[in-house]
């Protein structure tokens, strides 16, 4: 019994086998129907280990802590009798349940090292929301792409693998070689989202708004609302239509699919995309919606107890809308504290952003500028994309145009000069 990439499984059921196969290739392309996959898998054989442990890591990405911690451990206890490569990837799953993301990660280091084909393992690791991408490190894209490329020997032409490299690739300014990776992998698995969300950021990061919005024209007409990604997707979606002059469109898309309510995505992705595409939108011009900051506040308080990395980067924006100073007073010594403390990877980045966001809401053009431009070359320790982190740099366009100064806004886009991607923000053309 072995699994897609080779590696030895414990269990004598080929339909264990079989569900577990399908389930994690669902979880590696962001499909829907994993969780039915596994729990298949499970009723196939129930003291089959890696079923349980992809469950809980399928609960975490859904913020569900204690589904998670106990798949984990059940996971561990059904491992005993496993082979030492399973027991090895059901402790990496263990840790990354349990908060513990560093030691996860300098496992994955290590037993990728002796099981570089164990993708499931690998694929914690990977990503702008991975081990290294929310690792706080200035240098994280680089880190990852150093860390993906020797293994590319051992994937050949893998569609997961392909997509993974590629956004390593994209986010290190190869996006060229970014995208033909990406569409290789649609050539093998056309309705991948992680592939089809690749190619998007490829197309995005060369500024090519009107093949990024055809190719999802067609792509998400046959999308599915149940996959991880379905958020996210049509946030890209609605951020190209903006790019494009298409407003009421991007946030007819935005509106069905992307917030609270609209979407069964992880809440994470749910809040900081909704955050930042209605801030965007109003930076291109848009009016201010209350209503609709106040449905997004609704589920930061009810999902979001204590500051969680990216959240964080993302929570002044709502409260700055809405005109709470308390709240956002608030929220800044929290992050301040916090990042002084070491409990967030990125430190003080966070509170930081929220100064700028709270400057911005007061017209304080002076402050926002001299909190973000030293600060962009650091907002990469949030987390995230380049595409998420534009949300930034847009807010220091606007206050440079909002401050009547057309001669810095140019300066700085002339200093980002690996990067096409259109500026949606009032005056910025005029300046």
């Amino acid at each position: 019994m072995k699994d897609r990439y080779g590696l030895e499984l414990s269990t004598s059921s080929a339909g264990a086998r079989d569900s577990y196969v399908e389930g994690i290739d669902r979880m590696l392309s962001a499909e829907a129907g994993v969780e039915e996959c596994l729990s298949e898998a499970i009723a196939a054989d129930p003291d089959f280990a890696l079923p349980h442990a992809a469950l809980a890591r399928h609960h975490q990405l859904y913020v569900r802590p204690a589904e998670a911690r106990a798949s984990a451990e059940t996971a561990v206890w059904l491992s005993r009798g496993a082979t030492p490569r399973e027991q090895q990837h059901v402790e990496i799953v263990r840790l990354l349940v349990a908060g513990q993301a560093r030691d996860a990660l300098d496992l994955i280091r290590q037993h990728v090292a002796e099981y570089p084909r164990d993708a499931f393992a690998l694929a914690p690791a990977c990503g702008v929301f991975g081990a290294i991408g929310f690792s706080g490190r200035i240098g994280r894209e680089a880190e990852l792409l150093a860390f993906l490329e020797p293994l590319a020997t051992h994937y050949g032409d893998d569609w997961w693998f392909a997509t993974v490299h590629a956004f390593a690739l994209i986010e290190t300014g190869q996006w060229d070689r970014g995208r033909q990776l990406a569409e290789g992998a649609l050539e093998v698995r056309p309705r991948t989202p992680h592939g089809a969300h690749t190619l998007v950021h490829a197309l995005f990061e060369a500024g090519a708004d009107d093949e990024a919005v055809d190719f999802l024209d067609g792509w998400l007409a046959e999308s599915s609302r149940a996959s991880v990604l379905h958020c996210h997707i049509w946030w890209h979606y609605a951020l190209v239509l903006m790019a494009v002059s298409r407003h009421d469109d991007a946030w007819q898309a935005f509106r069905d699919n992307c917030l609270p309510g609209a979407t069964a995505s992880p809440p994470i992705t749910v809040f900081s995309d909704s955050s930042s595409f209605i801030w965007r939108s109003e930076l291109a011009g848009r009016p201010r919606d209350r209503d609709v900051w106040q449905r997004v506040r609704e589920f930061y308080e009810e999902r979001f107890p204590q500051p969680m990395v990216f959240v964080d980067a993302h929570v002044g924006l709502m409260y700055a809308a809405l005109g709470d100073t308390e709240q956002l007073q608030a929220c800044v010594a929290q992050l301040q504290e916090l990042g002084e403390a070491a409990q967030l990877p990125a430190g003080t980045t966070g509170a930081s952003l929220t100064r700028a966001y709270a400057a911005f809401e007061n017209d304080d053009w002076a402050t926002v500028i001299d909190v973000l431009e030293p600060l962009i070359p650091q907002v990469v320790r949030i987390g995230g994309s380049r595409a998420q982190r534009d949300l930034m740099t847009n807010t220091l366009l606007a206050a440079y145009v909002k401050a009547d100064r057309p001669g810095d806004a140019r300066a700085f886009l002339e200093r980002v000069t690996d990067r096409q991607p259109s500026r949606p923000v009032a005056g910025l053309v005029a300046a």
